[in-house]
């Protein structure tokens, strides 16, 4: 009987070692495993209903629930909680238990415990313990397919273990929260009651502008942090469209306190607003998925209350009658403070031509602190001819601290002595005999509608300022590894709508991560003129902490102005103002094995016929090689380089080889520098197909490294300003040649 026992304990040990430390996967029979440990992220849990109890022993129980899918491409994410009880006298081992999780049709699906929980085992008298758990399932599973199978080791059994019960997803449950009803969200296990206060919505010809305001309430005895997670809507047809925070950084909600933050992006016109849902989402990187956390019904959309945006006004001065639209006012990050921009449409409705006003203004906000701005003119207009309109750009600056609820847009006329009269159809209008500005017209918006047009994957956004008519586009995303830093770069493409040669405008441009955090970024300046219906390529770069994730993250860009114009050639801008922001596709990290149409935008490369040789002098490295440029597009290539590398196995041998890109511009030639010995016996690297180009090691030494030179690795780099980008990577035996 102690044999036995003795046994029964062992096998228990091995089986429990081996399934800690064999990683599995969704099609393996059913394994389970427990994640990698590196991460002190604390993920977060929702509140789904519970699914069943099943009863272990006399005194304890297991209640499932929590039991959440979220849909991805090419796969879903399942994530549950298991609550364990324990009402008897002594401790209670969830190491006795576990739970296997299969579909009606028999398939079994791996399930692993989230790293929060993973050391979670004993279970004191009198208390209870949640353990969450997540599962990877095929895309055409539904949670209604999927059975909770429970059960007990037991090396009595034949196959070491007993089921004890079984829970199945009923067809009628429901995950997501219904409109006006609250969800309890574990942050960081501080219970937060989370709700949607109210939905606004705005639209213009192309897309829908959503405004999710949220209300979040501490139920806790703690403060909470609120996690950086993702925020979705999800519409009937099943399309996801990404909501940016905003004023969510470091938001901390103390006990049984509240805070509201908003929610906002873009959909299409094309797509139903019925029956729209907010998903919430956390990005578990070393995980690498996406963890359900939260489903809301979206409720009605709310009537905003003054709200004067997209309202034509009519005034009159002493040169005539205009039309002035507010289009929007923005709040944008600058430096230290914030930005807050009214973009105002001056139309000319009559039969006349008009001069342009002399125009001022000032923001109030809530009725109590007044803002002062400045003009900015962005259109190339001299007046305004029958039918014609300009845009006008109001600028001012707060602190960024600074929270106010309801912001009103002044718009004066400057006027001297008594020369001039104006009346408005605000009431507010009149001479100004004193010299002093003579207002015309009142323009009240509300905090929450304070809306940068959101734009996502793929598409592009155009200013369709008059004489400047532009489009901008995200090319592609990089990031550029360095010691203890990193750089992230995105390629935006900018086209040229005008029917003349223009200048590219200059841009101030903004990363934001998914927490709210913001990294200013550097624009390369493009100084040629782009011909009409031609582009450039504008590199977009930001120093970001080593290893930050740039899941989720979006770009903001607006047009640059220095005091009261669009900033010129060598200016330095104080402002921007026509800001948008881009959602940024997700990072290409796959390192190709063949040195095939390798991208560096502009450029493409390809390596073929690779070999080496050994002589009394050194090594050889020779390849034939194509290098082509899109010629469509204007670009700066400083800082960027292509690095070429080959590292031997056995570290005997090792060369570096830099192209400088920059040097391509203008020239047929790339120039080359490199490191160590190593030498270019065909000179540097040329547009074009070229056959048998070598890059020579100097080390009379290595003739002695023969025998042991057995295979090496070559690495193709996208490098910036010292920091790299793995491009290809491929292992070679030593003198032989490659297709």
């Amino acid at each position: 009987m102690k044999l036995k026992q003795r046994s029964s304990i062992l096998l228990l040990a091995a089986a429990l070692t081996f399934t800690s430390a064999c990683p599995a996967r969704a099609d393996d029979g059913g394994g389970t495993t427990v994640p990698p440990s590196g991460s002190s992220t604390v993920f977060s849990t929702g509140s789904a209903p519970a699914l069943g109890q099943i009863p272990i022993g006399n005194t304890g129980s297991i209640v499932l629930k929590n039991v959440m899918l979220l849909p991805e491409q090419g796969k879903q994410t399942v994530t549950f909680t298991l609550t364990v009880n324990n009402e008897g006298s002594s401790d209670l081992l969830f190491i006795d238990y576990w739970v296997r999780l299969k579909t009606t049709t028999g398939n079994q699906i791996s399930v692993h415990v989230l790293p929060q929980d993973k050391d979670k085992n004993r279970v004191t008298p009198k208390s209870s313990l949640d353990i969450s758990f997540y599962a990877e399932v095929n895309e055409s599973t539904e949670l209604k397919d999927l059975i909770f199978q429970f059960i007990k080791w037991d090396f009595n059994q034949s196959s070491f273990e007993r089921t004890i019960g079984e829970i199945a997803v009923p067809s009628d449950y429901s995950i997501v929260t219904s409109a006006g009803e609250a969800q309890t969200i574990q942050m960081a296990s501080s219970p937060v009651k989370t709700s949607i206060k109210k939905v606004l919505l705005s639209k213009n010809e192309k897309n829908y502008t959503p405004t999710v305001v949220l209300t979040l309430d501490n139920a806790g005895t703690r403060s909470a942090q609120l996690p950086g997670y993702q925020y979705l809507l999800r519409t009937t047809e099943g399309y996801m469209y990404p909501l940016d925070l905003r004023g969510g950084k470091d938001l901390t909600i103390n006990p049984q306190m509240s805070k509201d933050v908003e929610l906002t992006g873009s959909v299409p016109v094309s797509v139903s607003t019925e029956g729209w849902q907010l998903v919430i989402i956390q990005n578990a990187a070393d995980l690498k998925l996406n963890l359900p956390i939260a489903f809301f019904a979206m409720p009605a959309v709310s009537q905003a209350d003054t709200v004067d945006s997209g309202k034509p006004y009519p005034f009159t001065t002493n040169a005539g009658t205009y039309t002035a639209t507010l289009n929007n006012i923005q709040r944008l990050p600058w430096e230290d403070q914030d930005i807050v921009t009214a973009s105002l449409t001056l139309s000319n409705t009559g039969t006349e031509s008009l001069p342009i006003p002399d125009l001022t203004g000032y923001f109030m906000l809530d009725d109590a602190v007044k803002v002062e701005t400045k003009l900015v003119r962005t259109d190339k207009v001299i007046g305004l001819a029958p039918n014609g309109a300009a845009q006008f750009q109001f600028v001012g600056k707060i602190p960024y601290t600074y929270e106010f609820a309801k912001i009103k847009l002044v718009l004066q006329e400057k006027t001297a002595g008594g020369d001039a009269a104006a009346s408005g159809t605000s009431g507010s209008s009149g001479v100004s005999s004193s010299g002093q500005p003579s207002d015309l017209l009142e323009f009240v918006h509300q905090s929450e509608l304070l809306q940068v047009p959101y734009h996502n994957i793929g598409e592009a956004y155009k200013i369709k300022s008059v004489g400047r008519r532009a489009s901008y586009k995200v090319s592609t995303v990089a990031t550029y590894k360095g010691e203890t830093g990193d750089t992230f770069a995105v390629q935006l493409e900018a086209s040229n709508l005008e029917k003349r040669f223009t200048d590219v405008t200059k841009l101030v441009a903004h990363f934001k991560t998914i927490d709210g955090t913001v990294y200013p970024a550097n624009v390369s300046e493009i100084k040629k003129k782009i011909s009409p219906g031609g582009a450039a390529l504008l590199l977009l770069t930001s120093s970001i902490p080593k290893g930050l994730s740039t899941t989720g993250m979006t770009l903001m860009i607006g047009e640059a102005v220095t005091e009261d114009k669009l900033t010129e050639v060598d200016k330095k801008p104080d402002a921007y103002v026509n800001a948008a922001v881009l959602w940024l596709p997700e990072e290409q990290t796959n390192v190709a094995e063949q040195f095939k149409e390798l991208d560096l935008e502009p450029y493409k490369f390809s390596m073929s016929k690779i070999y080496t040789q050994l002589n009394s002098e050194g090594v050889t490295l020779t390849f034939d090689y194509e290098l082509s440029k899109n010629l469509l597009l204007e670009s700066n290539m400083e800082g960027r380089k292509l690095i070429i590398n080959l590292e031997d196995e056995n570290g005997k041998v090792s060369l570096s080889k830099e192209f400088d890109l920059k040097a391509l511009e203008g020239s047929a030639d790339g120039g080359g520098s490199s490191g160590g010995s190593v030498t270019n016996d065909a000179g540097a690297l040329k547009l074009g197909k070229h056959e048998e180009f070598k890059v020579v090691v100097n080390d009379r030494n290595l003739i002695y490294a023969l025998q042991f030179l057995k295979t090496y690795k070559l690495n193709v780099y996208d490098a910036f300003q010292g920091q790299k980008k793995l491009l290809a990577s491929r292992q070679i035996a030593w003198f032989t040649q490659t297709d």
